[in-house]
């Protein structure tokens, strides 16, 4: 097999792509640098790694929703990080008012009304922004809904500081703190846990309302051709608005675990959230959503490694700019993604 390969490359001339070889090599010495640092100090290396998996099933949860709606329509919907900003705030105001003392079955009863209330929230406004500001430009020239999100994030960040004002907002510690489980020492605590374990069934739960109901059969067609899908008899404005619902449902569930886990709020973070997970949907393969949640946990986990490891790290002011570093090289050199397919051009 080798030497049949191997006579190919002699035929056609084929050596391998240096950006392929540079690629390998940056990857060596990504494997090399934990390694050492795993070495160095294995305590740090897990408890990192824990933290990192959890700020990436928050971040994965972000970026589902622009991978739904970009996958519908090509939009990129720059407000729906301010959506999971306001649906945040919503929760911070619930917490102080009703829940703040609460404990035992009370606190949990009270946590899912809070998600409830917060994810309805959440879905009517996204559904609100896709009927008022989206729709009329379906078939505008594309820099038209782009701008047009923008604008529309700037309206919902100064919404939330009027609200709230320029200062993070608290909000109460009331996620439980036990030990789920430990590795090498280093505990893994309830309010890290709640985030894996509303997470992994949500995004089960999306790809089986993608790939098996009748809503998700009209979404993927509407996603492939909106004229043909009305011809068959589909309800595209019907399709599109659910999709804002469910994105803007799990922009609502973000904000609720973002905000109980991390106990404040900004109004300007749903921009700087919003742009990581933006950053996690294009590296998973944006309209792929296990790819989604896969690139919100590769971003967490190089934010907790950049900001804690010790060994040749440029530290935590550079991660912002590693993040968005990683975005730019991806829509690049490989702008389908991790998980994405590559489409031939013209199709």
């Amino acid at each position: 097999m080798a030497t049949d390969q191997a006579r190919i490359r002699v035929v056609t001339g084929y050596r391998p792509d240096v950006l392929t070889v540079l690629g390998f090599c940056f990857v060596a010495l990504l494997v090399i640098w934990l390694g050492v640092n795993f070495v160095m100090n294995p305590a740090d290396f897990y408890n990192l790694f824990l933290i990192g998996l959890t700020n990436g099933a928050v971040y994965g949860l972000v970026a589902l929703g622009y991978s739904l709606v970009y996958g519908i329509l090509e939009l990129i919907n720059f407000a729906h990080g301010d959506v999971f900003m306001l649906g945040g705030m919503l929760v911070a105001t619930m917490t102080s008012a009703w829940f703040a003392t609460a404990t035992g079955a009370g606190l949990w009863a009270g946590i899912l009304l809070m998600l409830v209330i917060t994810m309805a929230f959440c879905a009517a406004l996204n559904t609100t922004i896709e009927l008022v500001a989206y729709r009329r430009l379906r078939n505008a020239p594309r820099l038209a809904p782009l701008i047009t999100a923008i604008g529309i994030s700037f309206i919902l960040q100064n919404i939330g500081l009027k609200w709230k004002g320029a200062r993070p907002t608290s909000v109460p510690d009331i996620l439980p703190d036990g030990t789920v489980f430990t590795i090498a020492g280093v505990p893994y605590t309830w309010n890290k846990f709640i985030v894996i374990l509303f997470t992994i069934p949500v995004l089960l739960l999306l790809m089986w309302l993608v790939q098996k109901t009748k809503q998700g059969k009209a979404m993927r067609a509407t996603a492939q051709d909106r004229d043909a899908a009305a011809m068959m008899g589909i309800s595209v404005n019907r399709t599109i608005s659910f999709t804002f619902f469910i994105a803007g449902g799990l922009a609502g569930a973000a904000g609720l675990l973002y905000a109980l886990y991390f106990t404040n709020v900004r109004f300007d973070e749903g921009f700087r959230v919003g742009l990581i997970a933006f950053t996690a949907a294009v590296l998973g393969g944006i309209g792929n959503l296990p790819g989604a949640v896969l690139g919100g946990l590769v971003i967490a986990l190089i934010e907790s490694f950049n900001n804690g490891l010790e060994w040749m790290t440029p530290g935590p002011d550079w991660s912002q700019s590693i993040i968005f570093a990683i975005l730019i090289l991806i829509l690049v050199f490989r702008p389908e993604g991790l998980l994405g397919e590559r489409t031939p051009e013209g199709a």
